[in-house]
């Protein structure tokens, strides 16, 4: 089967980012690296990704002295060395079969660029329905103007340089920006197949807060363009003291 660059994009997540390797360790499709890249994280991060060196003999750790998560992720993928690509957060959980999955949709439908739907299984019912919401608004925009989660996106080499990769420029929506050009230039849709995603910017935000958040980003991107300059105020790494 394809072999697989994974990128993860890390900033002070030594509770978290574990769980995502242990993930990793237990892929059924084995033929993948993993590139972690760091954005000089004030934790142990970077010491917790290179414990599982045994584990994951394809591992790179990467620390980057300037910030940034589009920067991190075309950091990340200057430095792969297979083709194809999965781009994911440092929050994200898989399942074992989820690379088995993923390559064998992206290579029946030979996608170049892929979203990757959020999971809900293990959440209550309240946050499955607002999932749900989102995934559904994310399927329906696919075919016009599409948005996608960037802690779980596929990709390609070819595809990741003819869009000169994530837009450093954006501040906010970034993964949306990248696979509205992708589905321009190279081959998109979504995958049938599912991730799961922290929520802890719902719990501490609050679920329509950040529903509405990025309802009205998205808006204001399809009218307006893409927001370069600030232009609504969105923080990034305030949650609390991870569990």
């Amino acid at each position: 089967m394809e072999s697989v660059s994974v990128v993860i994009i890390t900033l002070n997540e030594e509770k978290r980012i574990g769980r995502l390797l242990d993930d990793l360790c237990q892929q059924t499709h084995r033929d993948f690296e993993v590139i972690l890249v760091d954005s000089n994280s004030d934790d142990a991060t970077r010491e917790v990704a290179r414990s599982y060196a045994e584990s994951l003999p394809s591992l790179t750790v990467h620390r980057m002295e300037t910030r940034g998560v589009s920067l991190g992720r075309n950091t990340g993928a200057s430095l792969a060395n297979n083709e194809r690509l999965l781009f994911l957060d440092a929050d994200v959980r898989l399942s074992a079969d989820f690379l088995t999955k993923a390559v064998n949709q992206l290579n029946d439908k030979d996608l170049d660029v892929a979203g990757v739907y959020m999971g809900a299984s293990n959440l209550p019912m309240v946050q499955k329905l607002c999932y749900a919401a989102f995934n559904g608004g994310m399927f329906a925009t696919q075919f016009f103007f599409p948005t996608a989660v960037g802690a779980c996106i596929f990709s390609t080499r070819a595809a990741h340089e003819k869009l000169n990769g994530f837009n450093e420029r954006i501040t906010l929506c970034e993964d949306c920006d990248y696979v509205r050009r992708a589905s321009k230039n190279a081959r998109f849709r979504f995958i049938n197949i599912t991730f799961d995603f922290d929520p802890r910017r719902l719990d501490q935000d609050g679920m329509m807060a950040t529903g509405m958040t990025y309802v009205k980003a998205n808006v204001r991107r399809f009218f307006f363009g893409e927001m370069r300059n600030n232009e609504m105020e969105y923080k990034f790494g305030h949650y609390h003291e991870q569990k």
